[in-house]
């Protein structure tokens, strides 16, 4: 294109924006259509600020039409910096751009409509000049970027519920390299963020589960969902963490999976409490299972003594009384909805509230059962791991041992050894044992869970011929404490 030709051009472009500026359309009607037909918001004002010239996108922005002629530097009813202060329509960017005679750019400003609703704009004003190069007015555009800003604000709203979650939040591309990760991930794994993006997700599992990987990927890239997935994972500090894990595969603009998203919550306490509650259920049956037996046992040796029906009834009756009061002492009592122990008693009440369901009731004949040697306190909190541990000797006496037979007895002899109290149970009289039991039941995997980790003692049991011999050896300091 020549110089000529060029010039040409530039002059008729300006004397149609000179016209813009003007509110006159002579041969720039055909630009004014076009104007009108875009999109975007167009004004033009005079030298003076005055507008001159809009189109209906502006309308639609502003939520208002202005006097043409009349309203100054823009026709938004009201504006604001980003910040929330007013900015008079004379320190506007159209305003300065005229001011100044000079494009002004990146200078973002809130419009308030009428009706109190409020827009995010970009303008992008530029002054106008006529052939002889005199200000004659200003064109602007008006850039909409509330959807910009809603989404900027969607984002940040959600990385502060991310940054925020007590739950591990990280993200990871399709071969496992981690690409973010949050607070929650760092208080669970002990890892901070500039330690582990860019390194792979193996570095939290353990050898014995690599395999798990390879698998949640192949799910992850044929589009699957891995909900609530119960693992082991390994902290930086070398220990190991239960956790339960979802992934959900990550998406592009495009729809493409390019990698996974993951949230990993500690569930130690919970698998805990699982566990404590399965030996709960499994105590309670083991409890109910012996209470039948001995039932069984209290009748059999109320029979020996009853002369008649009463008399049975009456010593079947006492004998459970003190059954009932010996299961209530160890399982402590409940008082406003919390568990609370026994306040402190002395061993040997201990043991004669336990065992008094065994006595013999023959007037004249020997007890049954001999407790002998110094006696110590039992502070409160221990009361109830001795009682539901004298009761389970109790228990197995009655069912296998010294009082499961009319002449059967047990010798209970207490005595200190350095700074231990150790108590020695004997039976003897009742049926003859040949062997050790093959297999540790419930029962006795409960006495030693008890003392040694209630107690902090030590518990041996000694089968032969004559009876079973248990020593049980505990700290003195801790059974008072």
């Amino acid at each position: 294109m020549s110089t000529a030709r060029s010039a040409d051009r530039d002059a008729s472009t300006r004397e149609v924006f000179a016209e813009l500026a003007f509110g006159r359309f002579g041969q720039g009607d055909y630009f004014r259509e076009l104007l009108d037909a875009l999109p975007a918001a167009i004004y033009a004002t005079d030298a003076a600020g005055r507008i001159t010239y809009f189109n209906e996108a502006a309308v639609k922005l502003w939520g208002c039409r202005p006097e043409l002629d009349s309203s100054e530097w823009c026709g938004s009813w009201k504006l604001f910096w980003p910040d929330g202060r007013v900015m008079p329509h004379d320190q506007c960017p159209m305003a300065i751009a005229i001011k100044e005679r000079r494009a002004v750019r990146g200078i973002e400003v809130i419009a308030a409509r009428p009706d109190g609703t409020r827009v995010h704009l970009l303008p992008f004003p530029t002054p106008l000049v006529d052939p002889s190069g005199a200000l004659v007015g200003a064109i602007n555009m008006l850039v909409d970027l509330s959807d910009r800003k809603s989404n900027e604000h969607a984002i940040q709203r959600l990385a502060a519920i991310v940054e925020s979650s007590d739950d591990a939040i990280l993200t990871k591309d399709l071969n496992g390299i981690i690409t973010s990760w949050n607070t929650g991930a760092q208080r669970l794994f002990g890892y901070a963020a500039e330690e582990t993006i860019g390194k792979s997700i193996t570095m939290l599992i353990p050898i014995d589960r690599q395999d798990e990987e390879p698998r949640i990927l192949s799910r992850i890239r044929s589009g699957e969902r891995v909900d609530h997935y119960e693992t082991i994972r390994r902290r930086k500090d070398g220990s190991l963490v239960e956790i339960s894990v979802s992934i959900s595969p990550l998406k592009n603009s495009e729809g493409t999976i390019v990698g996974a998203s993951k949230i990993a919550r500690d569930i130690t306490d919970r698998k805990r409490a699982q566990e404590q509650q399965q030996l709960l259920l499994r105590e309670m049956n083991h409890r109910v299972k012996n209470l039948f037996t001995l039932a069984s046992s209290i009748v059999t040796l109320s029979a020996r003594t009853a002369d008649t029906p009463e008399g049975l009834a009456a010593a079947v009756r006492d004998r459970l009384g003190a059954l009932a009061r010996a299961h209530a002492l160890s399982l402590g009592r409940v008082s406003e909805g919390t568990l609370r122990t026994e306040p402190s008693t002395t061993l040997h009440t201990l043991i004669q509230t336990i065992l008094s369901p065994y006595e013999s009731r023959i007037e004249n004949e020997e007890s049954r059962i001999a407790v002998n040697g110094p006696d110590t306190t039992i502070a409160g909190r221990h009361v109830s791991s001795l009682a539901l541990l004298l009761n389970e000797f109790a228990t197995n006496a009655a069912k296998y041992g010294a009082f499961s037979t009319p002449t059967g007895r047990v010798e209970i002899n207490c005595f200190e050894e350095g700074e231990s109290f150790v108590l020695k149970w004997t039976e003897r009289g009742g049926p003859v044992v040949d062997h050790q039991p093959d297999i540790e039941g419930f029962g006795s995997l409960l006495s030693r869970m008890t003392v040694k980790g209630q107690l902090g003692g030590e518990i041996s049991h000694e089968w032969s011929p004559e009876g079973l011999t248990i020593r049980l050896t505990v700290p003195r300091n801790r059974l008072a404490e």
